[in-house]
């Protein structure tokens, strides 16, 4: 996923960069490695930075290239609707 699906998935599509503070700042546990920016860059500040992303990434069978790009169009995921109560 982007910084900016979580966003708006939150309900605020304009606060990817939040999103990116609470990656950066938020709970290790969670799986950050998974959330790249809208075009497939890895985090400069994750821990690690970009090849600490990426060799975690790579742990994943995720392809990451030299200049630490995904094939966003290839990983990108989105949940499924919710159903309509």
């Amino acid at each position: 996923m982007t910084y900016g699906q979580i966003a708006a998935l939150c309900g605020r599509p304009q606060a990817a960069r939040i999103v990116g503070g609470l990656a950066h700042f938020g709970p290790p546990e969670l799986p950050w490695q998974r959330v790249v920016n809208k075009n497939g860059g890895l985090a400069s500040g994750y821990y690690g930075g970009k090849p600490g992303h990426k060799q975690d990434l790579t742990a994943e069978g995720v392809i990451v290239d030299n200049n630490y790009q995904i094939e966003i169009n290839k990983y990108i995921w989105w949940p499924p609707p919710r159903e309509q109560k």
